[in-house]
């Protein structure tokens, strides 16, 4: 099921459980996932797109067994806020992921998240050809962490109503 909001997202998981974090591009896509508990986003692997059906599979493969609860996939959203061809093809790939799997999934505005990539890599003195190897599941994992935050920062304001 795919949700607008990630208030929703949140409260569809399950308590535990690791979440998979996605930075799709025209040539691949960046892969990150999460611990159980859902605290620290990591890059994992980027992936070469070929056609949906073979990208999908070797999703599939990467995510087996990682009991993944729920997907975030990074929305491309212009620097107004609006959304272009890429937001729509991301919309698409996730209508298309869910009905082929169907698990929680959200969105989450990717907008400068591979210029923070490209900025920890530079800092970390990546050079140019390993940042190029790397900066797609990089990207991934800082879209990862943001919704991340944000879900914490849900259940911890829950929390509260609760003492």
């Amino acid at each position: 099921m795919i949700f607008a909001e990630i208030e929703a997202f949140a409260a569809a998981l399950p308590r535990t459980g690791a979440v998979a974090g996605l930075d799709l591009g025209t040539k691949t896509i960046g892969v990150a996932v999460s611990d159980g508990l859902r605290a620290i986003a990591t890059p994992l692997v980027t992936i070469r797109r070929t056609k949906f059906t073979a990208d999908a599979a070797e999703l599939d493969r990467i995510l087996a067994g990682r009991e993944i609860a729920g997907l975030i996939l990074g929305l491309p959203r212009n620097m107004d806020g609006s959304e272009g061809p890429r937001a729509q093809s991301t919309r698409a790939f996730a209508r298309n992921l869910d009905a082929r799997a169907p698990r929680p999934l959200a969105f989450w505005d990717e907008r400068l998240s591979t210029v923070a990539a490209e900025r920890a890599l530079l800092e970390a003195d990546t050079t140019r050809k390993r940042r190029g190897e790397v900066i797609d599941h990089v990207a991934a994992s800082y879209i990862l962490q943001g919704a991340l935050d944000r879900m914490g920062r849900i259940g911890a304001r829950a929390d509260d109503d609760y003492d």
